[in-house]
């Protein structure tokens, strides 16, 4: 059924004037005549103590009205009810029911009753001439995407209430304002009404407490950059209490380390955990696996310390790189351990942990994607397949002093599972022949993933016999994943640059 309005609604000849104008909007529109620019002052409006109506009962309807539940106490609809969401809101005594004829003037006498309206038929002439009766009864109206005759128009949300953010493009691009509202959302934590509420709860004790004004608002701040509100988004209120309660003393704030995996390498892979904190983070002290593709996330006055790891020759001994993180978390600093990967699954978080603990340092683990899944993914080669490999089992190839490898041989060299190895690139050789010594053929199918997930990543396929000499004569370059198993056979084409070793 047609939400439209007949000509026993509206006048003709308002109709008539209504029709031009939609008509020179058109042309305005297709012709690029330029037309004096809205302005829109951005405000926050209280609704509770008033009266909302919306005007129309289809989906652009039920936007609106969701958009004012939970916000107003009393909201009217009027017109003939089409979409469920409406119907169960009406229902369930949210929202009053006028009726579902949409007449113009009995809508007119409505208007004055209410703080903001909202038309949303789907007939634009109709709508227009319901703003041009609310507009002179001096009454905030909204025509849904028409921001011409509008009073108002609704900024795309971001509701973590008490916070509240409205990104406008004063109607001239409301796609953009949508995909702007996700891309800020994305970087907001979870905790972030947990955290208001708490700073809410602390305003009325903190003012008796300190009566001076520039001392409280040093405190608030100090708070929110320190640990404290990091505690409160957490939960732990009295943790951030005591915090608060540092800063309001004039105590220097508590440090705390964040070990962080940066995951394989693509920017797009990072945590919107990880993301946030290397946005707040004082400092940071990253490894030779972080691209600066990564570090381009980073704050940009945060302090970078370099403690990067290559084979036989480490800027930093990891008995360095504790001792350092201590001494800056001491020193009230906010310490992003930054680690490619996952920071517990062979990048040596757990060492780094323990010696945080043990020094009385606060410390947070963020999980990163590991190289094996991001890898394996971006060269389209499954970890497990239910017709070839019921297990993947994780091994480091990183070698002992003296150059062997300490493995279990005998457990690794088994069908049936997937072998993801982590700095295998120097030791392949002993790898692939203790393999196949151990009981797997030599045309047991393999693959390196070079640089995985990255711009230049490079996929290289072949077998136990053949892949030491490929990725010599490829020139295979760190960071490098290597997969063994018949997982690589599923490999499907489109995922990274292939380069395929054939057999003579």
């Amino acid at each position: 059924m047609s939400e439209g309005f007949s000509g026993a609604r509206v006048g003709a000849s308002k109709r008539a004037c209504v029709a031009a104008d939609l008509g020179a909007a058109h042309r305005a529109r297709h012709t690029g005549e330029m037309t004096k620019e809205a302005t829109y002052l951005p405000i926050a409006l209280r609704l509770d103590d008033g009266r909302a109506l919306v005007i129309g009962g289809g989906q652009v309807a039920a936007n609106k009205l969701r958009l004012l539940l939970g916000r107003c106490d009393d909201i009217a609809q009027i017109g003939p009810v089409h979409d469920i969401e409406i119907r169960q809101a009406i229902d369930s005594g949210k929202v009053t029911h006028l009726g579902g004829a949409l007449e113009a003037h009995r809508i007119s006498a409505l208007l004055r009753e209410m703080r903001i309206v909202f038309a949303a038929t789907e007939d634009a002439a109709f709508n227009r001439v319901i703003a041009a009766q609310a507009r002179e009864q001096g009454v905030n109206i909204c025509v849904v995407d028409d921001p011409e005759p509008s009073t108002f128009i609704t900024p795309a949300i971001i509701d973590r209430t008490p916070v509240q953010i409205a990104i406008s493009t004063n109607g001239a691009a409301p796609v953009l304002a949508r995909r702007l509202r996700t891309q800020i959302e994305s970087l907001l934590p979870e905790g972030l009404s947990r955290l208001a509420r708490f700073m809410q709860a602390q305003r009325v004790w903190i003012r008796r407490a300190q009566p001076d004004t520039m001392i409280r608002r040093r405190a608030w701040e100090d708070f929110v950059d320190g640990t404290g509100a990091e505690q409160a988004l957490r939960g732990e209120d009295e943790a951030a209490r005591a915090s608060l309660e540092r800063s309001l003393g004039g105590v220097p704030r508590e440090g705390e380390v964040w070990l962080v995996g940066a995951g394989p390498g693509d920017p797009d892979l990072l945590t919107l955990a990880a993301l946030r904190l290397m946005q707040n983070a004082d400092t940071v002290l990253y490894d030779q696996l972080i691209p600066p593709a990564i570090m381009d996330r980073v704050r940009r006055d945060a302090e970078r310390v370099f403690v990067g790891k290559k084979r036989s020759h480490h800027t930093l001994p990891q008995e360095g790189i504790n001792d350092e993180l201590i001494r800056r978390a001491r020193a009230g600093e906010r310490v992003l351990r930054l680690k490619g990967g996952d920071p517990f699954i062979f990048g040596r978080g757990g060492e780094e942990m323990e010696a945080l603990v043990d020094a009385g340092v606060t410390v947070r683990v963020i999980p990163g994607i590991t190289a094996a899944s991001g890898c394996g993914a971006a060269a389209g080669i499954p970890l497990t397949h239910r017709d070839c490999a019921q297990s993947c089992v994780f091994v480091t190839g990183h070698a002992r002093a003296d150059g062997t490898l300490n493995l279990d041989w005998s457990s690794l060299a088994k069908k049936g599972q997937t072998l993801a190895i982590y700095m295998g690139l120097a030791p392949m050789a002993d790898l692939c022949a203790q393999l196949q010594a151990h009981g797997l053929p030599a045309d047991w199918p393999a693959a390196v993933i070079e640089h995985g997930t990255r711009h230049d990543q490079r996929v290289h396929v072949a077998t136990l016999a053949t892949l030491p000499a490929l990725v010599i004569e490829r020139n295979v370059a760190s960071p490098a994943l290597t997969l063994v198993g018949e997982v690589v056979n599923h490999r499907r084409s489109g995922h990274g640059k292939a380069i395929h070793h054939k057999e003579a």
